[in-house]
């Protein structure tokens, strides 16, 4: 049933990848700028991007995970990937996202994030959403500043990443801010 999720912003859709996805995925996540600034196994081949959406279903159906394909409406394009993985225990989700270099600056990760954080709060009732950026990704905290987190703290050398320690900065957003904002 989750896997039939499809959810829609302003320019795209948001639903559950498919397999015949994989080539393009391991094409923009395999880019070596989006893995210097992402957690995206560097190079990313084809059969990653394979195992990776196969796994989707099993998270989809747990509950564990929305892992969703961005695309454009326009054209189908794969965007990228803005996923909500969900902490059952304390009824909270972290958004993880990556965007394609060719689609970078155009606001289309704001937009999937938001639509997100609309999906975790009303329809899964979450209590937080948050989310964490190396430091050094002054993108990816716009996207979530933009889309409603607030700045949370700096967790320092939290990370081991690409054979070097970095700072990750976390944002987020309860379900009190909503109706306080």
């Amino acid at each position: 049933m989750a896997a039939s999720i499809q959810l829609e912003t302003h320019r795209m859709h948001l639903k559950p990848y498919s397999v015949s996805q994989a080539e393009k995925v391991s094409e923009l996540a395999g880019d070596k700028e989006v893995a210097a600034t992402t957690f995206v196994p560097h190079p990313y081949t084809v059969d990653h991007a394979m195992d990776w959406i196969r796994s989707h279903e099993k998270w989809l159906d747990e509950g564990k995970a929305y892992p969703m394909a961005m695309t454009l409406k326009e054209s189908g394009a794969l965007v990228g990937t803005m996923t909500l993985r969900i902490d059952t225990l304390h009824n909270k989700g972290e958004l993880a996202y990556w965007v394609g270099r060719p689609f970078w600056n155009q606001g289309l990760a704001t937009e999937a994030a938001v639509r997100m954080i609309e999906y975790g709060f009303e329809v899964l009732n979450l209590q937080r959403i948050w989310a964490a950026a190396l430091s050094g990704n002054p993108g990816s905290t716009k996207v979530m500043q933009k889309a409603g987190l607030s700045y949370e703290g700096t967790l320092r050398k939290d990370l081991l990443h690409r054979d070097e320690y970095k700072d990750i900065d976390v944002y987020g957003l309860i379900r009190d801010d909503l109706h306080h904002s």
